[in-house]
């Protein structure tokens, strides 16, 4: 055991969220140790985030081309799928953190490569395969910041048969001839309709009724439109019971009684905290659990210890974490610098209001689903007065300049009590550049009647606003 190094701040996890948590604490002159096991940039950059996104961005290109006049001959043949891949794993740095740890040195954190341990209060152990353990010691606070794993389903056989999960699903360096997909979220229809256009034959499977439980039901609904008219199939009501894999090809056992047979078979079925190795049992938690936390992302009940990003829980976002990373950030700050009473307000420098009240998400499948705050369902279900207000995005001069035959649908969710806007989805193509005037809106709680004086351009798509309000008003 070598001699305790004591730092300011210790950082568990160098994904994007510990990155801006370090960078955060360093900026404001506290000493940072950040301390990673695998990938500096964490699973965002290398298995999620960036190479799903690269694999994708083809596919939409083509979808697009295929419906402007002019273009569409041009572009009727299949994607160059060794390019396509070729592009993805540029975007992942082959895979490689050279670019992630200079940025690093650069700002002045120091980086411990190897498996921390919380071993005590504020002391984290390192465990190097190539060298002795190291230890640490925070003056003023260790903040967890490990994100999630698959999370695969206990069946019969799924360990011999090895499947997918989303890491295999970003960085496969083949196109397979047939893929099962097991789930109907963000990962699932995000790679059915990756592979599908690559030139698997995709059948995706799902528990329950649609697509996008969590989405509006419009989105799940025009997405699997979509997926069916690209040729994948959507089975729904339908779960795995045993999976096997014999001479290379994987069958599932299907609760109605069927099988499916594939060569692939991708199981993204949700996630889990990596938490289950961190050592909370020496002070009081649970190893493998979400870890609950307050507004300025401090675990309950410690006064040292944040857990920011996917291990709280509270909304399993890539930037959705970076933006905790600075509420978190400037509150370690402020307690380091001995602020007696940390500013209290609701969208204040320290509090993480926008995990319950304005989350922005982007499906990128063809076509894309947008949303930003809550759902008519989750509206209700919070007790608020609201209405829904429906809009066919077709009917936007914009919408058919960008494409022919343009398909997509918005729906603002209205708080009739306050007159501000409490959720906003929309899907169609290319509606994934929208989405941030829907996220300042609600999060600036912008009144209907000052959202009137937003004008938006002619002729673009963003003018379905414009037909929102006007729906709205009557």
């Amino acid at each position: 055991m070598t001699e305790s190094k004591a730092y300011d701040v210790v950082v568990l996890g160098a994904g994007p969220v510990g990155e801006n948590v370090a960078d955060r604490a360093r900026a404001a002159g506290l000493s940072v140790a950040l301390v990673e096991s695998e990938l500096v940039g964490g699973e965002c950059s290398y298995w999620a985030c960036m190479p799903s996104k690269a694999l994708l961005r083809p596919v939409i290109a083509r979808s697009d081309a295929r419906k402007v006049p002019g273009l569409r001959q041009a572009v009727q043949g299949p994607l160059d799928a060794a390019a396509v891949l070729a592009h993805r794993d540029d975007y992942a740095s082959h895979w490689k953190d050279d670019g992630q740890v200079g940025w690093l040195d650069g700002i002045g954190v120091d980086l411990y490569r190897g498996h921390g341990r919380i071993t005590g209060t504020r002391q984290v152990t390192i465990t190097d395969p190539d060298g002795p353990h190291e230890t640490l010691t925070a003056r003023h606070a260790v903040a967890i910041c490990t994100g999630t794993r698959a999370a695969l389903p206990d069946l019969p056989g799924i360990a011999d048969v090895k499947p997918w999960t989303s890491r295999e699903a970003t960085s496969s360096d083949y196109v397979p001839g047939r893929l099962a997909v097991v789930g109907g979220g963000v990962v699932a229809v995000e790679m059915a309709t990756a592979w599908q256009a690559l030139g698997a034959q995709v059948t995706v499977l799902v528990r329950g009724e649609g697509l996008l439980a969590r989405m509006e039901p419009f989105a799940g609904e025009l997405v699997t439109k979509a997926l069916t008219e690209a040729g994948a199939q959507v089975r729904t009501g339908v779960s795995v019971t045993a999976v096997r894999r014999e001479n290379g090809t994987v069958t599932a056992t299907l609760s109605d009684g069927e099988t499916l047979d594939a060569d692939e078979i991708l199981f993204a079925t949700g996630r889990a905290p990596r938490t289950d190795d961190l050592g909370l049992e020496t002070i009081g938690l649970e190893p493998g659990s979400w870890l609950p936390v307050d507004e300025s992302l401090r675990v309950q009940g410690s006064d040292w210890l944040y857990a920011v990003g996917d291990a709280n829980h509270r909304a399993l976002l890539t930037h959705q974490g970076k933006y905790q990373a600075r509420i978190a950030g400037a509150a370690i700050t402020a307690r380091a610098q001995g602020v007696p009473l940390l500013e209290t307000d609701r969208w204040g420098a320290h509090s993480a209001t926008a995990d319950h009240a304005a989350v922005p998400q982007v499906v990128f499948t063809d076509p894309e689903a947008a949303s930003a705050g809550l759902t008519l369902a989750e509206a209700e279900s919070a007790g608020h007065r609201v209405r829904a207000v429906d809009y066919d995005i077709a009917g936007v001069s914009g919408a058919g300049l960008y494409a022919d035959g343009y398909e997509g649908r918005a729906r603002m969710i209205v708080d009739l009590d306050r007159e501000i806007l409490l959720g906003v989805t929309f899907v169609g193509p290319g509606v994934g550049e929208l989405i941030h005037s829907a996220t300042i809106a609600i999060a600036g709680e912008v009144p209907i009647d000052r959202l009137w004086h937003a004008v938006p351009a002619y002729p673009t798509v963003s003018e379905v606003w414009l037909r929102l309000l006007e729906t709205y008003r009557g």
